[in-house]
Order: C-alpha cells, then sequence, then structure tokens
C-alpha cells in the first residue's frame, strides 16, 4: 500500500519594511528543498496588493520524507537566518485535494462545490494550454499527449491555479449551504 504525497502549507506574515527579504529567504527556502529525498516541489504564493500575508507550500512523497525535511540541520539553519522576516507562522498539513478546503472536515465546503472550485481552476487553463500547445501535440498518439499534457498542467493546477481559485472563492465556498441535506445542513462527504 502506497502513502500518499504530503503538502505543508505555511502562511507567513511580512514583518514592516522586509517585504524583498522575505522574498528572498522564502525562495531560499524552496532552493533547499530540492535537495531533500521525496521532494515533489514547493511554490510562493504572493500576497495582493496591499496585504502582507504569503503562503509557502512544500510537496512531499510521504509524511516520513517531509518529516526529515524538517527535522534536518540545514532547515533548522534557513529558519533561523528567517527571524525577524515574519510573524509566527500558520501551518496545515494535508494529504490529497481536501488539504485546499480547510483542516476541519466538518467545516469544509461540500464535495460538489469543491469540485466546482476545481473545475474553475482547470478549465481555463486547460483552453489555454490547449490553444498554445495544441498544435504540437495533435501531431501525436492519443497516450503520449494526454501524458504531456498532464505533465504540465499538474503542477500549474497543484501547486498555483488551485490555491488561487480556493483563495478567490473562499466566501462562496465557506457560505452555508442550504438544501443539501436535513434543515439545510452542510454535507461533508
Amino acid at each position: 500500500m502506497s502513502t500518499p504525497p504530503v503538502t505543508l502549507m505555511v502562511t507567513r506574515r511580512v514583518a514592516e519594511g522586509r517585504y524583498q527579504d522575505l522574498m528572498s529567504w522564502l525562495h531560499e527556502g524552496e532552493q533547499l528543498a530540492t535537495d531533500f529525498t521525496g521532494y515533489l516541489g514547493s511554490g510562493v504564493l504572493a500576497p495582493p496588493p496591499q496585504g502582507d500575508e504569503f503562503q509557502i507550500i512544500f510537496r512531499f512523497t510521504s509524511e516520513q520524507t517531509m518529516q526529515a525535511w524538517e527535522h534536518s540541520a540545514s532547515r533548522k539553519a534557513w529558519l533561523d537566518r528567517g527571524n525577524g522576516l515574519f510573524e509566527q507562522p500558520q501551518e496545515l498539513r494535508a494529504s490529497g485535494l481536501d488539504g485546499w478546503f480547510g483542516s476541519n472536515p466538518v467545516q469544509r465546503p461540500p464535495r460538489w462545490k469543491q469540485a466546482v472550485a476545481i473545475w474553475l481552476a482547470f478549465f481555463p487553463v486547460s483552453l489555454l494550454f490547449n490553444l498554445v500547445f495544441g498544435h504540437w501535440l495533435s501531431a501525436l498518439d492519443l497516450l503520449p499527449r494526454i501524458l504531456l499534457s498532464t505533465l504540465g498542467l499538474t503542477p500549474l493546477m497543484v501547486y498555483f491555479f488551485i490555491p488561487l481559485s480556493t483563495r478567490l472563492l473562499a466566501n462562496w465556498l465557506n457560505a452555508p449551504t442550504r438544501g443539501c441535506g436535513p434543515q439545510g445542513a452542510r454535507n461533508p462527504a
């Protein structure tokens, strides 16, 4: 039985006047993680204009590979170099897609809302990808065409567009849903 990949999402609020220093430090952390076994990728989501909350995402093949990175001397040294750049971080560890929709299963939006948020991210990106690369891919057989398109789209979706979609749709995703069970109760399934 294989274990699912694990994603660590950390939110850091930048200290006053330290925006560029924090950006450099965050990218240094991404580079550091690339040296660890099981590393699948990472990304930094900058705040909107006048915002101060960054999100950094690290993804590893398993809980064990992530823990090896988390407890390493090089990561500890990197965290020490970041002192003074941010306020106390918030961390969320998740396996699978549920992590994009909150850590508490009772407070997660219903599956249909999760599906809509993912589709709203996937459709325009997939359409644009096919408009840009479709003429090159159309010459390929079905298997290599799908392989190349999913290899290109999956990292974009996981590290940028699904987090963006869930952030933009947060009010709708977290709004109470009427008519999804007894007395309008939310269906967490």
